[in-house]
Formats: structure tokens, sequence, C-alpha cells
């Protein structure tokens, strides 16, 4: 009997046998995917969105310029009341505005100073609130680095136009003296604000330095009432340090940064700035003896007293970053406020 005709069958039309040894384990590919890379491609790295002018400005921490306007308004009112040498009433607009601009640029610049130097650290890798410039890779850490010393560059400028002005060449040494306390607040191999000295450096260099300075350059003296209004600016410029610090503790620490806030450890610093947004309070009562409407004042207390409750009970950053507001808000108020009564 004939045997019937074979069949001849294409190899590509069959499916290998399971556990076949030429057949790959079932969701694997022998290492290799459609692409033909071992492995398949490689996840596509997260895209930072690269920094708007939005994150400039945050970067220049807005929050924290009342610490430059309020030692400068209280300086020039402490200089109006306080005859000068030479020309009558301590009063020089051009030179009071660049007194401002020597203050407010200090300030920008000292924040994105930090904001480089913190990130190139890693000490913001894991910080909360708003995103860093550098740490979030939004700006190359250069770019960031530039900018703060284009405004150290402008603090320069307008300082060295008050010295000319003046003819108080000796203030150069102290310009210089503010330019590099701003830069190694946390810049260098040993930033003094990671050994928990930052707060000893506001109070001096944004505190007396801007407010006895301010009164000096416009009436060639410094009465009582620039000491005095000096402390108390520089003791906000002190409490604000300190509610951004509070809320950085854990961080701080994983980081190696020793905060003033770190040393001390979380009730005790809070009630370290309770008493520093206080204390000025007190200072404010022999104002009040001396001039008739420093007294109204007191009504900054309505925003210096929450802020105290959240720092002594506040448990999440955004409460913080709330007090840290009030903080400048107070620090503003106050300046202002008691320029007016010192003035007018």
């Amino acid at each position: 009997m004939a045997s019937p005709k074979q069949q001849r069958i294409d190899p590509k039309t069959v499916s290998p046998k399971a556990g076949s040894k030429s057949s790959p384990p079932a969701g694997k590919n022998n290492g290799k995917s459609a692409s033909g890379r071992p492995g398949g491609r490689p996840p596509k790295a997260p895209k930072i969105a690269k920094a708007t002018a939005r994150d400039w400005i945050s970067g220049a921490r807005i929050q924290t310029l009342p610490l430059a306007f309020a030692p400068v308004a209280l300086g020039t009112a402490a200089a109006f009341v306080l005859p000068h040498n030479v020309e009558g009433d301590g009063w020089h607009w051009v030179r009071a505005l660049l007194c401002l601009v020597v203050a407010v640029s200090l300030q920008i610049g000292v924040n994105f100073a930090n904001d480089y130097s913190d990130g190139v650290r890693g000490t913001d890798d894991h910080r909360v609130g708003p995103r860093r410039l550098t740490a979030s890779g939004a700006a190359r850490p250069r770019t960031v680095i530039t900018v703060a010393f284009v405004w150290f560059g402008i603090a320069a400028v307008a300082g060295l136009i008050i010295v000319v002005r003046s003819e108080h060449w000796w203030l150069l040494a102290v310009g210089a003296a503010a330019i590099v306390a701003a830069y190694f607040y946390t810049g260098g191999k040993r930033p003094y604000g990671y050994l928990g000295l930052g707060e000893v450096f506001v109070f001096i260099f944004f505190g007396l330095v801007a407010t006895a300075g301010t009164t000096y350059v416009l009436a060639d003296s410094v009465n009582l009432e620039s000491w005095l209004a000096a402390v108390a600016v520089g003791l906000f410029a002190v409490a604000t340090l300190m509610v951004n610090n509070i809320r950085d503790i854990a961080q701080d620490k994983v980081a190696g940064k020793r905060t003033l806030a770190v040393r001390m450890g979380n009730l005790p610093s809070r009630i370290f700035y309770v008493v520093a947004m206080l204390v000025p309070f007190g200072i404010l009562g022999i104002y009040s003896l001396l001039y008739f409407n420093a007294y109204l004042v007191y009504f900054v207390l309505l925003a210096a007293l929450p802020a105290c409750v959240i720092v002594l009970t506040g448990k999440t950053p955004a409460e913080l970053i709330l007090a840290l507001k009030l903080t400048g808000l107070t620090a503003l108020l106050f300046g202002i406020g008691l320029a007016l009564a010192i003035a007018f």
C-alpha cells in the first residue's frame, strides 16, 4: 500500500513547545528587548523643569527682605532727629537710599549664596519647603553663585558711593567684612552657619551694623535711639533665622549642619525664638517714654504673638513657614512704625 505523501511544514508557523531549550522563559526575552539592547531601553530620567522667573524670585526669599528694610528705616529715623555736625538735620535721601540698596542687595546675595552652598553640599537634598534652585537641578550651580556675586557687587558699588560721598573711608573695611560674612555663612570649607554661629552674625550685620551704620553715614554720629533700634531689629533677624532652622532640624542633623537650633534642641530653640521676638517690645517701652506715638507700635503684637504661638505648638513644616512669614511681617511693621514715631 502506498504511504501517504509527506507534508512540508514551515518551521516559522510552529510555536515552540513549552519547556523547550529554544524558547525563552515566560515574560523574558533572553535579556533583550525589541530594541536589541540587553535589558531593554534604559528608563528615562525624570525631566527637571528649568527655573522660571518665579523660581528666581522665590530663590531671592522675599520673605526675608524686611530684615533689610527695617534697620535702614530705623537708622534713618534716628539720624533725622540727630543734628548733623555740618549740614543741619541728619537727612540725606540719596545716602539713605544707597543704604537701602546695600542692605537689600546683601540680603538677596546671601540667600542665593546659601542656595548654592547648601545645594552643592547636599544639605538641601531632603529639605522641606519651597524647592531650592541648586538642589532641585532647576538651575546650574555656577549660575546661582554668579547671581549671588552680582548682588554682592551691587551692594559693593552702592557702598563705595556712600563712602565717597561721606568721606568715611574706613567704612570700606566694614562693607568688605559684610560681604565676606554673607558668603561664608554657608560657603567655604568651614562655614560658620554650620557651627551654630549664624544667629550671632545676623545680629551683628543685620542689626547693629545696618541700623547704626545707616545713622552714622547720615548724621556722622550714632545716638541712643539708633543703638536701641539696632538691638531690637537684630533680635528679629535672629528670630527669623531661628524659626527657619527649627523647621530644618531633622534634615540638618543628617547633613551635618550644626545650626544653633540643632545644638540647642527642639524645645529650647522654640523658647529662644519667643524671647527674641518679644524682647524688642520691651525695648519699645523705652521709646514710648521718649516719643508720643511710639506706643502705637504695640499693635504689631497682633502679628508677633500668633507667630510665637505657632512656633511653640506647631508640628508641621507648613506651620513653621507661616511663622516665618509672620516674623518678617513683624520686623517690617515694627521697623516702619517705630521709624515714623521717632521721625514725626
